[in-house]
């Protein structure tokens, strides 16, 4: 599984909880907020003034050690 930015957060959560504290831990504290639902992670990150790039690469590092 490749994370993006264009990729919904609802959906990235919905693939794995586990990834919620990585949005956490990146200042993303709203995840159940209706904008999550509809929001992509990058959108999400200029609205809070996160760095996309870091989140998604967190992202898919989470992902790739889960299939190791």
């Amino acid at each position: 599984m490749k994370i993006t930015k264009d990729m919904i957060i609802a959906d990235v959560l919905q693939m794995d909880r586990g990834t919620a504290p990585i949005f956490i831990n990146n200042g993303m504290h709203c995840l159940g907020c209706p904008s999550s639902m509809g929001e992509s992670i990058e959108d999400a990150c200029a609205v809070h003034g996160i760095d996309a790039d870091k989140l998604v690469k967190e992202l898919n590092e989470y992902f790739e050690k889960k299939e190791v």
